[in-house]
């Protein structure tokens, strides 16, 4: 009985990976992609790791819990896959943003019903659980709001983690991607790619009858203007 117990509980977290053709693996491994890299370059790796695990037993809970009823007046698809996690984080992003309103096929639409709409469409992906898929949407939406506040940590506690394993050796992964977990390091983070050091940009050289483009410096920020005009009078 103790082996069944702890195999139904791994069970609570291993069905995310669980697909059953190519056509939902590769679904699966774009919705991973678009949903899950957004979030974790928000909330830090450490926490997106936790928070996965978190949003796939809560979204299961209550898919079983919902199930027992659904299923006594209509048939119930298996929860499998990433997509109920990735409706989770969806609706944290959503009713946390700060945009009122976004465009969906060209109508502008309250963004909290993105989400919505994006369940209707993901009914038709293969082997997809609409069920599941609306309790991690639940899962994120209470989440966003407040209500499941005792899943947050410090960032303190982020910066401690980003330390030790297994974290320590994703930093140390060439390629590999890794969101440190304070919010300053992740600023830091997110402007290193925005704004890349002097003497990183590819050069050209030109002769010297072409001008100056000046529209292009109308797209950097202004701070960069006012370098590169700086730069421009200096003699020869």
């Amino acid at each position: 009985p103790c082996n069944m117990l702890a195999c139904s509980v791994f069970r609570l977290v291993t069905y995310i990976f669980v697909y059953e053709d190519m056509v939902s693996l590769a679904c699966g491994a774009v919705i991973i992609w678009y949903f899950a890299g957004s979030f974790e370059r928000n909330v830090g790796t450490v926490k997106h790791c936790f928070l996965t695990i978190a949003f796939a037993i809560l979204s299961a809970l209550l898919y079983l819990l919902l199930g027992s009823i659904v299923s006594r007046v209509s048939e119930v698809e298996d929860a499998k896959g990433f997509m109920p996690v990735a409706f989770a984080t969806l609706g944290v992003s959503t009713t946390r943003s700060r945009m009122k309103r976004t465009l969906v096929f060209g109508v502008r639409v309250p963004v909290v019903l993105v989400p919505w709409f994006m369940l209707c469409g993901a009914w038709f992906i293969p082997h997809s659980s609409l069920l599941c898929n609306l309790c991690g949407l639940v899962v994120g939406e209470a989440y966003g709001l407040g209500y499941c506040f005792h899943l947050d940590f410090p960032e303190s506690v982020g910066s401690k983690l980003d330390q030790v394993f297994p974290f320590s050796l994703l930093k140390r992964i060439p390629g590999l991607r890794y969101v440190p977990g304070s919010l300053a390091e992740r600023r830091a983070f997110k402007s290193s790619k925005i704004n890349p050091m002097p003497g990183t940009y590819p050069t050209q050289s030109y002769g010297y009858s072409s001008p100056p483009v000046f529209p292009a410096f109308q797209m950097q920020h202004p701070s960069a203007q006012s370098q590169g005009f700086q730069h421009s009078c200096v003699p020869g």
